[in-house]
C-alpha cells in the first residue's frame, strides 16, 4: 500500500513539473520528422528524393536513326519508313518516280507509273537497262529501248531511251498498242483513233483546216469550197480512210495522204516543236508488275543501285 502511494506521488510530481515548464504549448510537443514538400509549396525542411538520370522528351533522349534527337534527313529525302533503300545510285535525287502506281495490280495495260528527270540534272539520262522491281514479290522488268519517232506500218528501228533534264516518261507494264516504246510528238494523237492508250494520247495534232490551207495549194484551195467545208468539221487527229466520193479528186487525195500519222510526220518532223517532252515506255508484260496493296516499288540503275523507292 505504501509502494502504491509512492508511485502515485512520483507521477504527480512529474505532472506538476510538466505543467510548470509549459505543458502542451512547449515546442518539444511538435518536434517530429516531417515529409518533404516541393520547393515553392511552403516553408520548412525538405527531404529530396533522387532524380531520374534523364527527362522524358528532353534533349538527352536519342531515338534510333537520329543524333541527339535531331533529324538526320539528307537531300534528297529518305524513303518512307520500312522501305529498305539499298545502295544509293548517283542518280538518286536526279531521277525520281511519281510514288504512285496507277492501276496497280490490275490489267497491265492500265498499270502505269511516271518517271521524271530533274530539271537541275546536268546531263541527259539513258534509262534503257534500268529496272523497275517489286521488293515484295521479286517481280522485275527492265526498261527497253524505243523509237524516238515511230513510223506507222513498219517495224521500227530502236535505240536507248534518253531523257533530257526536265523530261519524263510514262512507264506502262503492258504491251504497246503500236509494238514498242516511243516519244510523244505533235502527230502522235492519230494513233489514238484506232488503238486504246492508257493514259490517253494528247490530241495536239495540227488542225485539218490548217493542213489543208498549207498543203492543198493556192490554185485549188480557194476554189474547192466543198473540201474546205468537209475539212472544217473534222476533229484534231482524225484520219480519213475513205473520203466521200462526192468530193473532188484533189480533195480526196489530200485527205488520204495528209490527214494521218505518217503524213503528219512527213510534213512536221522538222518543226521546232515537233518532239514532245514525254516518252511512253512499255515493259511488255502480260501480268501486273506490282501488287494492288502492301507493295514496295524500287527503281534500279544498270548497276543495280537504288535510284528511288517507295511503299504503299
Amino acid at each position: 500500500m505504501h509502494d502504491a502511494w509512492f508511485f502515485i506521488g512520483i507521477f504527480a510530481f512529474i505532472f506538476l513539473l510538466w505543467i510548470a515548464t509549459g505543458g502542451p504549448s512547449h515546442p518539444l510537443a511538435f518536434s517530429v520528422p516531417t515529409l518533404s514538400g516541393t520547393p515553392g509549396t511552403g516553408s520548412g525542411s525538405f527531404i529530396s528524393l533522387p532524380r531520374a538520370p534523364f527527362s522524358i522528351g528532353g534533349s538527352g533522349v536519342s531515338l534510333p536513326g537520329s543524333s541527339n534527337g535531331a533529324s538526320t534527313a539528307q537531300e534528297p529525302a529518305a524513303p518512307a519508313p520500312g522501305v529498305p533503300f539499298g545502295t544509293p545510285s548517283p542518280y538518286r535525287g536526279l531521277v525520281s518516280l511519281s510514288h504512285y502506281v496507277s492501276g496497280a495490280g490490275s490489267d497491265p495495260a492500265q498499270e502505269e507509273i511516271t518517271l521524271s528527270v530533274n530539271s537541275s540534272a546536268s546531263t541527259p539520262v539513258d534509262l534503257s537497262g534500268w529496272t523497275l522491281e517489286s521488293q515484295v514479290t521479286g517481280n522485275a522488268s527492265v526498261i527497253p529501248q524505243g523509237a524516238e519517232t515511230p513510223t506507222s506500218g513498219i517495224v521500227n528501228a530502236v535505240a536507248d531511251i534518253v531523257l533530257e533534264p526536265g523530261e519524263s516518261a510514262d512507264i506502262i507494264s503492258g504491251r504497246s498498242p503500236i509494238g514498242g516504246s516511243f516519244r510523244e510528238n505533235k502527230c502522235i494523237g492519230y494513233f489514238g483513233q484506232f488503238q486504246k492508250f492508257s493514259p490517253m494520247l494528247p490530241l495536239n495534232c495540227p488542225s485539218a483546216s490548217s493542213e489543208l490551207s498549207s498543203q492543198y495549194g493556192d490554185s485549188y484551195y480557194i476554189r474547192d469550197t466543198s473540201c474546205i467545208d468537209y475539212v472544217s468539221n473534222l476533229s484534231r487527229c482524225e484520219a480519213v480512210l475513205s473520203p466521200p466520193t462526192t468530193l473532188s479528186g484533189a480533195c480526196q487525195s489530200f485527205l488520204v495522204k495528209a490527214l494521218n500519222y505518217n503524213g503528219c510526220v512527213q510534213a512536221h518532223q522538222n518543226d521546232s516543236d515537233f518532239l514532245g517532252s514525254t516518252w511512253r515506255i512499255y515493259l511488255g508484260r502480260t501480268t501486273p508488275l506490282f501488287r494492288s496493296t502492301r507493295e514496295v516499288v524500287e527503281l534500279l540503275d544498270k548497276q543495280g543501285r537504288t535510284v528511288d523507292a517507295f511503299s504503299y
